[in-house]
């Protein structure tokens, strides 16, 4: 037998909580001495308590803890459902990963105010563009991790796709946004990630073909990860106001990915294009 300290000791849990599970009915101690009140547990009794502390970290109440526990789950069956609680923390961690960098970013930003360098900026006439599409929609152009998580997924499918059509790109990958086609006060948007194809012949691919018009831009390469890609779009929006022109409403840039190695974000190349207020409208082709 094993006193309530050195069970709790073993178990990593503090004494506190196993009284607490005494007393809902959990986690029984096997023996209490009836002068003393003293509780005494078994060695067996670790492997109960591991399985709450299992269930507890899935996020199961207490509650839901017992009843799981009562059905008696078997090895398999409970290694199944901590893999999946693992996957959703990995996510979490991800999110939060990149939620931090941007925080970082925009502390960056704060320290730089009144010190923004805009001669890196170059007034540019970009051609009109042929480009195979697929879109999706975020919950607008200031959340940037809605943008990733949303985006990101697109270019791969449509890579794949393209392939299986015989269609090859025949220029940098490109992203651009459009306020999305709902009601006036929703601030969601559509984001479309974009291949050039040039004047291949397309049939049906399982993916869009649209004209992007020729536009006159104010440009800048933004270096690194487009978790900071506002750093960048700062500094152009004020050089357009330094120098007198307007962006095309709502001011969105459109993005081409000239060097982008695969998780070498820190090395990324992107030029961010803001258009004029001479552009036009893609045109699509079906």
């Amino acid at each position: 037998m094993l006193s309530i300290g050195d069970f709790a000791g073993l178990g990593r849990v503090s004494v506190r909580m196993l009284r607490h599970y005494d007393a809902i009915g959990l986690l029984r101690p096997a023996h209490v001495d009836s002068h003393s009140g003293y509780r005494f547990y078994t060695a067996e009794q670790l492997l109960r308590l591991n399985r709450i502390l299992a269930l507890k970290d899935l996020g199961f109440s207490l509650q839901q803890v017992q009843v799981l526990i009562e059905e008696k789950l078997d090895p398999g069956e409970l290694r199944g459902m901590l893999r999946l609680r693992r996957a959703e923390l990995a996510t979490q961690v991800e999110r939060d990963s990149a939620r931090l960098a941007l925080v970082d970013a925009r502390l960056r930003m704060i320290e730089t105010e009144g010190h923004m360098n805009t001669g890196d900026i170059v007034l540019k006439q970009v051609p009109a563009v042929r480009v195979a599409e697929l879109s999706a929609t975020a919950l607008g152009y200031d959340h940037p991790t809605s943008i990733t998580e949303n985006l990101s997924p697109l270019y791969p499918r449509l890579m794949e796709l393209m392939e299986q059509a015989g269609i090859a790109m025949t220029g940098s990958p490109i992203a651009y946004y459009r306020p999305a086609p709902t009601g006036p006060e929703d601030e969601t948007i559509t984001v479309h990630a974009a291949f050039p194809i040039g004047d291949a012949e397309v049939g049906e691919a399982g993916f869009d073909v649209v004209t992007l018009p020729p536009i006159e831009a104010a440009t800048a390469v933004h270096e690194g990860a487009m978790a900071e890609a506002f750093r960048t779009g700062g500094r152009i929006a004020a050089w357009i106001e330094d120098n007198g022109f307007r962006p095309v409403p709502p001011g969105y840039a459109r993005e081409v990915y000239l060097h982008c190695p695969p998780g070498c974000f820190d090395e990324w190349l992107t030029e961010m294009q803001v258009p004029l207020d001479n552009t036009g409208t893609a045109t699509g082709e079906n």
